[in-house]
């Protein structure tokens, strides 16, 4: 179902190196993180095989959203600012993830330790080495791979936007750990993941010429989700010439929709006030969306069929889902300033 919504959802999701992705034993997906929690979405979908997710415990305060997400495989991890006391809880927590990874299962973690939507890989916490080393001090034997991700977006938190999942080159962890220098190990894996993703996702470092030469990309209109192109620009300093922006012959079909989904976008409109994280604006209203469309859709279907007839409601049905897959897959999508 998520699939299904993330295709409605976007202009296009190109995967790249899936064919790095082990067919078994334990797995670690470090994973850098632009976009709220459409980012585990939009990678998971395009990973054959089942995970487990560590995500920040604010998210399991409410006892019911707690169950929900503890259903769907995720675990809190507690940092210092939910609270100094709270830090203990994260030993139950690891202990977990060594089990997992010695069922031979996986785990997707953001060493980021937090999302930002600027075009930067930040410095990675040292979480996801003390998961993995720790698991290696209580199973000798045991092998575990880690698997940098990069998530890029042309435009993210607008709609519709393309995306590219990078998986990179297979780090095992085993080569990085010696016991007698913990800190050296850590740093050193630490340091293999970091470069990884600085270059399996647009990376602009984030120093005193971050604007500019964001700002350079933008102009020039570029494709970010070319991201080895991009990364050269960067790198040299070269980059094209400013173009316009292109025009949206689209539009009118846009307007199209919004009429024919009147209700959800409404309801959208209403509870986008609430989100004040730009980066949580593709999480919300793809969360709204994949469950007001359907319902709304599906109501004006009956509608349809109960005052006319079943064929002239299929009919709609079709039409009102083509309309949407067009405009997403064709319409032009510029670059947005992030």
């Amino acid at each position: 179902m998520i699939k299904t919504g993330l295709f409605f959802y976007s202009k296009r999701i190109k995967v790249i190196g899936s064919e790095n992705i082990p067919k078994k034993g334990a797995v670690l997906f470090a994973v850098n993180h632009p976009n709220g929690l459409i980012d585990p979405l939009i990678v998971t979908t395009n990973i054959f095989r089942k995970n487990h997710y560590l995500v920040r415990a604010a998210a399991f305060k409410n006892p019911i959203v707690k169950k929900i997400l503890s259903s769907l495989n995720l675990m809190p991890i507690y940092r210092i600012r939910d609270g100094a006391s709270q830090l203990g809880k994260n030993k139950e927590i690891f202990e977990n993830c060594f089990e997992i990874f010695n069922k031979g299962e996986t785990l997707m973690i953001f060493p980021e330790g937090s999302h930002n939507i600027k075009r930067t890989i930040r410095p990675l916490s040292k979480g996801f080495t003390r998961i993995v080393f720790g698991a290696l001090d209580k199973y000798p034997d045991l092998k575990i791979t880690v698997i940098p991700v990069g998530i890029t977006y042309q435009n993210a938190s607008s709609y519709p936007t393309k995306v590219v999942v990078n998986f990179g080159t297979p780090i095992l962890s085993e080569e990085f750990y010696n016991k007698e220098e913990v800190n050296s190990s850590i740093n050193s894996l630490k340091t293999e993941v970091s470069n990884q993703l600085k270059k399996l996702s647009v990376h602009i470092p984030d120093d005193e010429n971050y604007n500019t030469s964001l700002s350079k990309l933008n102009d020039a209109q570029v494709d970010f989700t070319n991201i080895d192109e991009v990364n050269k620009m960067i790198i040299s300093g070269n980059y094209p010439e400013k173009k316009n922006s292109r025009k949206d012959f689209l539009k009118p079909l846009y307007f199209l929709i919004l009429i024919n989904s009147i209700f959800p976008y409404l309801i959208w409109k209403k509870a986008s006030k609430g989100v004040d994280e730009i980066e949580f604006i593709d999480t919300f209203k793809f969360g709204m969306n994949i469950v007001t469309f359907p319902l709304f859709y599906g109501l004006q279907t009956w509608l349809i069929s109960h005052f006319f007839n079943k064929e002239i409601a299929f009919c709609y049905l079709i039409i009102s889902l083509l309309t949407i897959l067009i405009y997403s897959k064709f319409s032009v999508t510029n670059t947005a300033i992030s």
